[in-house]
């Protein structure tokens, strides 16, 4: 399947996009759910750029983090902090995973990656991953999950029930095992410079002698 080990541990903070994309009819909520869901997606569709820091816990209790930017439709970047060597980049059509220590790059395309989700601008609330919607007080909670995407696992997302904005995910693989992010100090509607974004295959390619996955 697309979606391998490797690539999940690296992108972790790319899970996030299952929340974002619309799909066909058939929906899975209705009511006041439907109606949270339709004020979270009024909200992203209103932030087209975002950049900021997050955390992330592996299932095995790692913990790395680093910094985010985005840009809608299908731009988006993340650097790890060292020690981990890894960034990941999204230039509208590839995604580019960039392994400074081994001087290495590994490429996807976009449309068959989770990203392409994050990087849409509205979920609709009758989107068929929808599996569930919990409403609390403090948090409201989306499970998805999408065969066709992500085989069996799945990803929760929790969200502040009056602002909307998107505070922590966790992604559960196929073993059962969970990886969780929460991102901070989000900047909203900022300007960013296409250089973070630029992702040059062909040359990259070269440097890095990786084999070409995005055909």
């Amino acid at each position: 399947m697309f979606l391998k080990s490797r690539f999940c541990k690296s992108i972790g903070l790319a899970m996030l996009a299952a929340t974002l994309v619309a799909a066909p009819a058939n929906s899975r909520v209705s009511g006041a759910d439907a109606k949270a869901i339709a004020s979270i997606s009024d909200h992203f569709s209103s932030v087209p750029t975002m950049a900021g820091e997050f955390v992330q816990f592996g299932p095995n209790g790692e913990q790395t983090g680093g910094k985010f930017y985005l840009q809608r439709p299908g731009k988006i970047r993340f650097d790890y902090n060292k020690p981990s060597p890894i960034t990941v980049r999204a230039n509208g059509k590839t995604v580019g995973i960039n392994n400074k220590r081994l001087k290495t790059w590994d490429f996807y395309p976009l449309s068959k990656t989770p990203l392409q989700l994050l990087l849409a601008k509205r979920i609709d609330p009758k989107d068929k991953a929808i599996k569930s919607v919990k409403r609390e007080k403090d948090l409201t909670t989306v499970v998805l999950g999408d065969r066709r995407v992500f085989g069996s696992s799945t990803i929760t997302l929790m969200f502040d029930p009056n602002s909307f904005e998107l505070r922590q995910w966790t992604i559960t693989d196929d073993q059962g095992k969970d990886t969780s992010v929460m991102i901070f100090n989000v900047q909203r509607n900022v300007k960013l410079s296409r250089k973070l974004f630029a992702l040059d295959e062909r040359k990259l390619r070269e440097q890095s002698k990786t084999p070409n996955l995005s055909k």
